[in-house]
């Protein structure tokens, strides 16, 4: 009888688990946006509904600069914090779908202090010896740091963040290649990772680096398809969506936006003299440069031909112009190739400003606003900047 009952509770148990497996591997496959992938895996790992660690972080594997660097992190940054967070699931009896949900609906988990921490955390793939996140993605095996083991890592930066006696760190693995790894831990309630914690965890990571996978693939497709082949900067349709979404973000925020149009002067000359070959090299050079120069903030497209375009977000006229003839004045300096086949004997560009909502409430009438005060430029002898009139 009693290893009957036994039997039931084991089967009971597998069936929780594989009940809380098969729901966080449904929310997994309603999206591909890599940011909430990483959150519905952290929830899955520190929901009551789901694994209930109290806190747990994802990284990811940079395989190009030998990295392993912070993408999210979920949890209290202390005891009074979880009280409340965990107080308000319970009254609410939130469950793994309202927890996703009010992550889509809110951005106030990716603004926590804690999530912050993490993604400032970059760490060498080649130090496991100091590093406990190098060595579980070396050797692609869970890693389980208790109150003894867990001292030789004292100087790593992310136990010093952590602060935590005990930890459990699984690799995520796709198509047997580590692309991250996950890192949880009970650091309020003090309750000892085991056995089962561990099984569980890693049957997680390992549709988690799947998921991970998948969404990096679509994102780099997307990216691709709005892409200009020979530029590398954004096409003119990909451009067109920016320009729509970034006068949404101003409008609503009551701030200014600018666009820049660029053109190169007297591109045919350049042609027509060298053939289409080394005018692409001029595109190539002047879209690096374009790039390079920019903000961060800023979105360099390319428009057509050898005309490029720039948004720039949360930014009024005067602060536009002087970008512009910053950009005007480096372009002029670059030593372009063959550029002494221009009149000039150097390669020069005429820029149009037009400013939100003064020149156009609509992205066609913005680009209109930019396009007259470029061809004002060339009106008025070229590698010169212009702007619309604020009316």
């Amino acid at each position: 009888m009693e290893e009957l009952n036994k039997l039931k509770i084991e089967l009971e148990r597998t069936k929780i688990e594989l009940d809380i497996l098969y729901e966080i591997s449904n929310a997994m496959r309603t999206t591909l946006k890599l940011d909430e992938i990483l959150y519905i895996i952290l929830t899955g790992v520190t929901a009551h509904t789901g694994l209930g660690f109290n806190r747990a972080m994802l990284f990811l594997v940079n395989e190009k600069d030998k990295i392993i660097e912070g993408k999210m992190g979920i949890g209290p940054e202390n005891g009074e914090e979880a009280n409340i967070a965990w107080t308000k699931i319970e009254e609410e009896k939130m469950d793994l779908d309202d927890l996703i949900n009010a992550f889509k609906n809110s951005s106030s988990v990716l603004e926590s202090g804690f999530n912050r921490q993490v993604k400032s955390l970059k760490v060498s793939m080649q130090d496991k010896d100091e590093n406990p996140l190098s060595l579980a993605v070396l050797e692609g095996m869970p890693l389980h740091l208790t109150s003894q083991t867990i001292k030789k890592y004292q100087n790593s930066p992310v136990i010093k963040i952590l602060g935590s006696n005990e930890l459990l760190l699984i690799p995520l693995k796709a198509k047997d290649r580590v692309n991250g790894i996950i890192i949880a831990d009970n650091f309020i309630t003090k309750d000892p990772i085991t056995k089962d914690d561990i099984r569980m965890l890693t049957m997680l990571a390992n549709q988690a680096g799947l998921a991970i996978e998948n969404s990096q693939l679509f994102e780099l497709t997307a990216e691709r398809a709005h892409t200009d082949y020979l530029t590398n900067l954004w096409n003119h349709g990909y451009f067109q969506l920016l320009l729509q979404a970034e006068m949404e973000k101003a409008k609503a925020t009551k701030t200014k936006l600018s666009l820049i149009t660029v053109d190169i002067d007297n591109f045919k000359v350049y042609n027509d003299t060298l053939g289409h070959q080394a005018g692409d090299k001029i595109l190539k050079d002047l879209a690096r440069l374009l790039r390079n120069q920019s903000r961060k903030m800023d979105h360099v497209c390319r428009y057509g031909g050898e005309e490029f375009t720039i948004i720039l977000p949360q930014t009024e006229q005067k602060e536009a112009y002087m970008i512009a003839e910053r950009l005007r004045v480096d372009i002029q300096r670059y030593p372009f190739l063959n550029e002494e086949i221009f009149p000039n004997k150097t390669l020069t560009v005429s820029l149009g400003i037009a400013t939100f909502p003064e020149n156009g409430l609509l992205p066609a009438e913005l680009i209109t606003s930019s396009d007259k005060s470029l061809y004002k430029a060339k009106n008025q002898g070229k590698n010169i900047t212009c702007c619309a009139p604020l009316t």
